[in-house]
């Protein structure tokens, strides 16, 4: 499990967590609320009626395209029969579904559904307890967004700062004092574009003729881990200007340094993920 978050739903605390990209929120917390002892029954109980098998069932199919939808229609007859039973880890393994988690083990362990089941699952069991639900869960994605945007902000503003640090560089030491100002601007340029290469692989214009749709230039549509390793880049690039080695051999050292630090970045996103 990835990016594991609780919330705090009327005194009941629900775990979440992330994977591929999708938010499945914990089954059995919410049924806590209806019953702390024995959540399993209560989600047993949702499991057994035809509108939630059938609701199930389409979600699958909108969204999965492994499902076994013959074993679904079997299900969903069945479920109109007063004797049907069914269970989380019966319907993820015959029916091959993903919408639904199951877990064992005293800590962590339990019934995970993605958050378009789980909200439905929680308006079965009330319907205030959906809303303070949804309500909760907006603020938790609302707050993960403002997170997201000061740290964006940040790296730009540190970018802006070691940019000032690599143009002063190119001024001091590859600029002659008489070269004219177009001359000037092309070659910032270059040395802009020295770092794109060695980052994203690509020049400006390369990016701009293949992106013609797009507003703005290849380093608006960066990630944070490429922003923050352009900024490093910006510094670097500036102490080996000072230091007078040719462009190719910059261009080579700021690949590499572009790619050992990208590796390093994501390789810790990618742990802090799975912790």
């Amino acid at each position: 499990m990835a990016k594991k978050e609780t919330i705090n739903v009327k005194g009941t605390e629900i775990v979440l967590f992330t994977k591929a990209n999708e938010e499945y929120i914990s089954l059995t917390d919410i049924a806590k609320y209806r019953d702390t002892e024995n959540p399993s029954q209560i989600i047993s109980l949702w499991l057994r009626t035809y509108s939630t098998i059938e609701y199930l069932g389409l979600w699958e199919i909108l969204n999965n395209p492994n499902f076994k939808p013959h074993i679904y229609e079997g299900f969903k007859n069945e479920s109109a029969k007063p004797h049907f039973w069914m269970s989380p880890q019966k319907w993820i393994n015959e029916t091959n579904a993903i919408g639904m988690i199951s877990k064992s083990g005293r800590y962590g362990g339990g019934t995970f559904a993605h958050s378009d089941i789980a909200f439905k699952f929680a308006a079965w069991i009330s319907a205030e307890f959906e809303l303070y639900l949804v309500t909760e869960y907006k603020r938790l994605k609302q707050d993960e967004q403002r997170c997201l945007s000061l740290e964006w902000d940040l790296q730009r503003t540190l970018s802006k700062i070691n940019y000032r640090i690599h143009t002063d560089a190119i001024k001091e030491h590859i600029i002659p004092s008489t070269v004219t100002k177009e001359q000037i601007s092309y070659t910032y340029a270059e040395e802009a574009d020295l770092l794109n290469v060695a980052l994203f692989g690509i020049t400006a214009k390369q990016w701009r003729d293949a992106n013609s749709d797009l507003k703005g230039n290849v380093r608006d549509y960066a990630t944070l881990e490429q922003l923050v390793v352009l900024s490093n880049m910006e510094s670097i690039n500036a102490l080996l200007i000072r230091q007078e080695l040719p462009q190719g051999e910059r261009l080579v050292q700021l690949n590499n340094v572009a790619i050992t630090q990208m590796q390093s970045l994501l390789k810790n996103k990618n742990l802090k993920m799975l912790k």
